[in-house]
This record gives C-alpha cells, structure tokens and sequence, in this order.
C-alpha cells in the first residue's frame, strides 16, 4: 500500500521537475532530506508525530532547510506533512529514482564478487552490460566471500550469475544425476 502511495507522490514530484526542468535537481535535494532524517531519528520521529501540528511541523522544516531547498521540495514536504506521509518520504524517494532512472534510460545494479573490483574492471563491466541492454548500466560492487569467484550481477528483477559457486554447484548436480 505504501508503495503505490509512495509512487503517486513521486510522480507528483517529477511532474513538478519537469514543468521546471530540474529532475535531477528535485532527486539531489529529495535525497539530501532523507539522508538527514535518517540520521537525525529525531527530527524524523518530530516530523511524523501526531502530537505536533502540522503547522508547527511545516515551521520546523522551513527553518531547517531555509536557502537550501527549492521551493517545489519544500512545498512538497509541507503537502506531505498535511497528508500525514512523512513516514512514506524513503520510499518516496525510491520511487522518484526509478522515475529518474527510466527517463534517463538508466539501470542501477550490484556486481557481487568475492574481492572488491578494480574501478577500472567495474567500468568495462558497466560498459559490456550497456550495450547488451541498450542502456546506461550503473554497477554498485559489494563484497561477498562466500561466492568464491566471478561475479553475481543483480540488474532489477534480472541476475547473471558467473560466480565460481554457481559452476561447482552445477557441477555437483550433474554428477549427482550420472552417479544415481
């Protein structure tokens, strides 16, 4: 449920940054918001509060990002704070992104390996996807020792799997089936 509220006032937004043509700008200054709830739990938990009006509620983020938001976020933020949707605002953002992404012709993945790649490998691999995909390929590397070697690649709902892990544990059935 959540999720389509969140993604309802994502578009909201983005049709907001499109009028104005600052997309991009809109997601850095969304993201810098979250970034700061996240980490100061309790503005986020004051901004949620039903024990505090709204009216105070808007006050406070009209002083804390003064000169710092544009006036489309921070009406935006005051439109939310008046739903009661502060508590939306991460996956908000999440969706925003994937609105971003999709009008950029971007995909965002995780290459996973067993060592940290080399920026130059992690840039080749990026470009081996993009062009398989006809589309702007992002990689985040995370590090799991557990796959052994190879890579893992997670592009949305897709995953390719070349991990060393994955060849023995193919292997291990197909002996198992010519052994029984």
């Amino acid at each position: 449920m959540i999720n389509v509220i969140a993604g309802r006032y994502a578009e909201a937004l983005f049709q907001v940054g499109e009028e104005t043509n600052s997309t991009t700008k809109l997601y850095e200054e969304l993201n810098a918001v979250v970034e700061i709830l996240k980490s100061n739990k309790d503005l986020y938990s004051v901004l949620k509060s039903p024990l505090v009006s709204k009216g105070e509620r808007k006050e406070i983020v009209e002083k804390i990002f003064k000169n710092e938001l544009s006036s489309s976020l921070t009406n935006f933020l005051k439109i939310i704070i008046d739903k009661d949707r502060v508590s939306a605002i991460e996956a908000v953002e999440k969706s925003y992104k994937e609105l971003l992404n999709e009008k950029n012709n971007v995909i965002e993945g995780i290459a996973i390996t067993a060592v940290s790649m080399k920026e130059d490998e992690l840039k080749q691999l990026e470009a081996k996807l993009s062009s398989k995909y006809n589309k702007n390929v992002t990689l985040e590397n995370k590090v799991d020792e557990s796959i052994l070697g190879g890579v893992l690649v997670r592009l949305g709902n897709e995953e390719i799997d070349g991990t060393v892990k994955n060849r023995l544990a193919k292997m291990k059935d197909q002996l198992s089936q010519v052994i029984s």
